[in-house]
């Protein structure tokens, strides 16, 4: 007798489905199992959609008012516990950075109710863990997996936790949807380069890139500088003044469309003090965009192979960077080939191989082939 295979419910739980990286791993994760007939639910706290997903959406944030007081925050714990508990998940798999200590021991023993899988998207694991070795372990020890995003941030957690429980997972690039998006017009005249990410903080570091494209010959060749993101405008337009390149540095605020920038873009520069895996630079290369990037903690040594797809910089060094922009400018036959070589390079991070290891991890397939 053939038994029917079982249609798993999966939970993906994130802020918001706009701007982030964790975000977009989410949304592509949801386009990925739809595709694989799970039914999917995806819950975000914030109101925020943007980026394309598939399955049901769960969005506390339209339950969110002004006030955020402890009865609205009540009502949405609440709603929270009773969606989890209605639809009695398969997995649970948590994207959101995990900062409230109280809040997140709460919710990890008495709200997640199923199988459930964290993940860690930075090298700055304190945004995901207590800095406490044993209210982590109270956390973590009983889920049935932490995902990170490199393997620098696993050995990490590892040694740092002595969790047994710790994989990683590369994130994924969905080229269907940047195969199409490349193609919208960009209506820019101009020869440039572009940067991508928010600038809050000052992670991204382009201030710092702003100084080495105004020291390079950037400028004298007509090349400008294109910045996507969102943050504080005025501080890296002072920057721009200083260095007498405000004419040459643009700022473009956040798109919802980055991929059209980028194939147009001579290439991508990365200036981060530390990344998690770097998304930015799979979708550049996803785009035929070669890439410059600074060799931080971690991500672009996983996805750059230096002079066949990109140039990797010794790590916040400004000079070196500046050296990095001046050759790919320079040095038309190495340009050529990085860019000829970039969309081959990234095919290992496609969204069927990555849905795949977590179909793997989760032993989905598996579970159902010994149902056939």
């Amino acid at each position: 007798m053939t038994l029917p295979k079982k249609r798993y419910k999966i939970a993906l739980i994130g802020y918001r489905l706009t701007e982030g990286g964790g975000e977009k791993v989410m949304a592509n994760l949801s386009l990925f199992f739809e595709k694989k007939g799970i039914e999917v639910h995806n819950i975000i706290v914030l109101d925020g959609v943007t980026y394309p997903y598939s399955g049901k959406l769960v969005n506390m944030g339209l339950l969110k008012n002004e006030s955020n007081g402890f009865l609205n925050k009540l009502k949405r714990l609440l709603f929270f516990k009773n969606h989890l508990k209605e639809n009695n998940f398969d997995f649970i798999i948590d994207f959101r950075p995990r900062t409230k200590l109280l809040q997140e021991i709460f919710i990890a023993k008495f709200i997640y109710n199923t199988k459930t899988i964290f993940t860690v998207h930075s090298f700055l694991i304190d945004y995901y863990m207590p800095k406490n070795y044993w209210l982590t372990r109270l956390i973590y020890k009983k889920i049935y997996a932490a995902v990170t995003i490199g393997n620098q941030i696993e050995e990490l957690i590892k040694s740092k936790y002595n969790l047994k429980n710790v994989i990683t997972i590369f994130n994924p690039i969905n080229l269907d949807e940047i195969n199409i998006k490349i193609n919208e017009g960009v209506d820019l005249d101009l020869d440039y380069i572009i940067a991508i990410g928010q600038y809050r903080d000052n992670i991204k570091q382009f201030d710092k890139l702003i100084l080495s494209f105004a020291n390079s010959i950037l400028p004298e060749r007509n090349i400008h500088l294109i910045i996507l993101g969102n943050g504080n405008k005025d501080f890296l337009t002072q920057i721009a003044i200083d260095n007498n390149v405000l004419n040459f540095v643009h700022l473009l605020g956040f798109q919802e469309n980055p991929f059209k920038y980028l194939k147009k873009s001579r290439f991508l520069v990365l200036s981060s003090k530390n990344e998690g895996f770097a998304n930015v630079l799979v979708e550049s290369l996803a785009s035929q965009t070669p890439v410059v990037a600074f060799d931080c903690l971690c991500g672009p040594s996983t996805i750059i192979k230096h002079r066949e797809n990109g140039l990797l910089v010794e790590n916040q060094n400004i000079q070196k960077l500046t050296e990095a922009l001046n050759l790919f400018v320079e040095d038309e036959e190495l340009y050529n080939n990085c860019k000829q070589n970039a969309l081959a390079s990234i095919q290992k991070f496609s969204l069927d191989k990555i849905g795949k290891q977590w179909l793997d991890l989760m032993q989905i397939d598996k579970n159902n082939k010994e149902n056939d």
